[in-house]
């Protein structure tokens, strides 16, 4: 008998269940009994065809997706999953062909960035596929992208000359230099082509220049097909995800950024060395990047030793990301290797990104070592950090210090059978999808509270403890401290120290008393010691919130600055880290101590070229060093300093009228002319005419005298 519903929503729960566990065979069995009850639904369908691809079954596979692609025309899903069936079993042409379906079906959709993956995916298996390339080039050029617009058109300049076209290889390098007219691969191309000699054949990209997730991304998103819409992953495996999309950006950077963040990095090592040559950051790239591909290949075949090893390469090299640090810590765990994993672990939480997940590795860990009470403080911790993210954000500070009373008592706990059970019970409660939904319904379930009051935690469930009477001691101190009863607030909070003395959000308190009472100095110390205390404990958020304070409390204590700078750059917010070091070096440009300021920014330039950031830090900083070069009257060494500036970003004008300035006051004419010529070349090969008029007139009103030379210039361009 077929159509009934509730068996068939029965099996279909079954089998997401069994899904779920990763026991594909009963998967499908469950699978199958749905299918009995409507043979023709595609979600049953792509669920037994995912089950089956997880076993290996491809064959049976591959007919439940065609037959799902027949009921679903227009999603590209189905012809996805053929592909890549079709690549598991050699049968590269088929795959080919199910990418190209894939793809259009893709740009019906308006979705050009899974269309441009697909089309990346097939100049793997076929590096002179010309469809793909063409439509990448197109497709690129259409979004913008003008630096991956033009490989592609060379790639398809490059297939057609060897098909014996070549008028038609020179209207796809036409195109691309239409695209950026001073490209130089480009032009070299042009000039291959008209003496007749062979472009470079394309090469087979590992993974694309545009935003290719790994496949092992790809692979968990088809096991969410399996999961109804509402359910998400649990926060290991959210994070998990999130730390391979971020390594993937690291490493399939586009061909231009790649470029011009070797160029900053040759800048840094002439800027900081005062000579040129390969940076020690620069030397440690390839092996970096090398190590971090043969991971990220590993881990798509499956293979987690090979892919913890060649990690743990890639940060030894260098790598100091805390997405790596917590995937190198996580594959540890998962091969067997618990002890070795501790540590990149450790490194990894003072990353709030990384910080639950990384807590409840640890916990589970720990818990493998037979290290119950670690393992109870670092689950403990995890439910710290998943309570204050639930709450309405003015609790999340105070539910967050809450914790801390209750941490600490759990740390003298003696009782095996409650520490297990703190770690059994937190386990079950965040290791699950929908784990948010779940601690929101916990928590709607806590006792409502008097307004005024602290919120319960969700640790109150689960653990018997005296912690409420430190909350409600802290209370009572603040509200004390908003009275300006001063001496009684003081008095109150040193009773709370015989039972909690290591409470650190207590010993802050005490700071915020001395504050009021106008012991400036003394409040200083306290909160100095306190945010030395929180970065020893690994508590990198509340390290970093105190010393924010202590810089405001006292701007020019710069050990405070110095001390939050490597708070920050420890816990990978590299941002506002580089940010330190600027205000840090405008103090002592301020105070005319030019060559320490000068140290502060190479400082900050190394920081910046050697991790993610934004090049536009580069930028800012190098001027800031040429302006230091100008006050001591280097004009050569500022002039060298401009012209990094205007490798990084051409179209930077400020960096181009330098330039053009400081040759002419060295009667370096000719350079000067040369400067001119080639920027107000760019603006108009970029169709900003009007950019290169109002250039022109800025040139002539900051430096009347070189008229005659900016009307030579003009006049060789117009």
């Amino acid at each position: 008998m077929t159509g009934n519903q509730d068996l068939f929503s029965k099996a279909m729960n079954q089998g997401h269940t069994a899904a779920w566990d990763q026991t594909w065979n009963r998967a499908a069995s469950f699978y199958r009994q749905a299918l009995e009850e409507f043979p023709e639904n595609p979600k049953a369908l792509t669920s037994l065809g995912l089950a089956l691809f997880e076993s290996q079954q491809y064959d049976e596979a591959m007919v439940c997706y065609r037959k799902a692609a027949t009921l679903l025309p227009t999603d590209p899903m189905p012809f996805e999953k053929v592909a890549r069936i079709c690549e598991r079993t050699s049968r590269l042409n088929d795959a080919i062909q199910a990418y190209l379906q894939a793809a259009d079906l893709h740009v019906k959709n308006r979705d050009m960035e899974r269309a441009i993956e697909c089309w990346l995916r097939i100049t793997r298996f076929n590096a002179e596929h010309l469809v793909a390339h063409s439509r990448l080039a197109v497709t690129y050029e259409r979004l913008g992208r003008k630096a991956q617009a033009v490989q592609e058109y060379l790639a398809v300049a490059s297939i057609i000359q060897r098909s014996g076209a070549p008028d038609k290889a020179v209207q796809a390098i036409n195109y691309a230099l239409q695209i950026v007219p001073d490209n130089q691969d480009a032009q070299h191309a042009l000039v291959l082509v008209r003496s007749n000699q062979l472009l470079p054949r394309p090469v087979r990209t590992r993974g694309g220049t545009g935003s290719l997730r790994p496949p092992e991304v790809i692979r968990m998103e088809e096991t969410e097909q399996i999961k109804s819409e509402d359910s998400k992953l649990d926060p290991v495996a959210e994070t998990h995800q999130k730390a391979l999309i971020t390594l993937a950006d690291i490493l399939f950077e586009s061909t231009e950024e790649s470029a011009q963040r070797l160029a900053g990095r040759r800048a840094a090592g002439q800027i900081l060395r005062g000579s040129a040559g390969a940076t020690p950051e620069q030397a440690q790239q390839a092996t970096v990047m090398r190590h971090l591909g043969f991971a990220i290949d590993a881990q798509t075949q499956g293979n987690d030793n090979l892919a913890a090893n060649e990690l743990g390469k890639s940060v030894e090299a260098g790598l100091g990301h805390p997405a790596a640090y917590f995937m190198l810590g996580l594959l540890n765990a998962s091969q067997e290797h618990p002890e070795v994993s501790l540590r990149d672990l450790q490194t990894a939480v003072k990353h709030p990104d990384y910080a639950l997940a990384g807590r409840l590795l640890l916990g589970q860990t720990m818990t493998r070592l037979g290290r119950w009470q670690e393992a109870a403080t670092n689950f403990l911790k995890a439910l710290q950090i998943a309570d204050a993210e639930i709450v309405p954000e003015d609790q999340a500070e105070l539910v967050f210090q809450m914790y801390e009373p209750l941490i600490e008592a759990q740390a003298h706990e003696k009782d095996e059978k409650s520490i297990v059970s703190i770690c059994e019970n937190i386990s079950a409660l965040l290791f699950r999808p929908e784990w948010r939904t779940q601690l929101e319904t916990s928590r709607e379930k806590l006792p409502p509270q008097p307004e005024g009051s602290p919120p319960l935690l969700l640790a109150e469930m689960l653990l018997e403890t005296r912690s409420n009477e430190v909350v409600d001691s802290l209370a009572t101190i603040r509200y004390l401290t908003d009275q300006n009863l001063l001496r009684t607030a003081m008095e109150e909070a040193f009773t709370a120290l015989l039972y909690v003395p290591t409470y650190l959000p207590l010993h802050s308190q005490i700071g915020e008393i001395l504050l009021k009472e106008d012991h400036v100095v003394d409040a200083i110390d306290k909160f100095s010691v306190v945010a030395q205390a929180y970065s020893a404990r690994g508590e990198a958020t509340q390290a970093c919130a105190l010393l924010r304070r202590l810089v405001k409390l006292a701007p020019l204590d710069l050990n405070v600055r110095k001390r939050l700078i490597d708070q920050l750059v420890a816990s990978g917010q590299i941002d506002e880290a580089i940010r330190g070091y600027l205000d840090l070096a405008d103090i002592y440009y301020h105070q005319a101590d030019l060559e320490a300021a000068r140290s502060i920014y190479s400082t900050a330039l190394r920081l910046a070229q050697g991790s993610q950031a934004s090049r536009a830090w580069s930028v800012d900083i190098l001027f800031h060093v040429a302006d230091i070069e100008l006050q001591r009257l280097d004009l050569r060494g500022a002039l060298r300093i401009y012209e990094q500036i205007r490798m990084l970003q051409p179209e930077e004008a400020k960096a181009r009228i330098s330039i053009i300035s400081l040759n002419y006051r060295m009667s370096q004419e000719m350079a000067a002319l040369s400067e001119i010529e080639s920027f107000v070349s760019y603006l108009h090969g970029k169709g900003q005419e009007d950019k290169a008029t109002k250039f022109i007139s800025s040139m002539l009103e900051e430096h009347p005298e070189m008229e005659e030379l900016v009307k030579r210039a003009t006049a060789a361009k117009l």
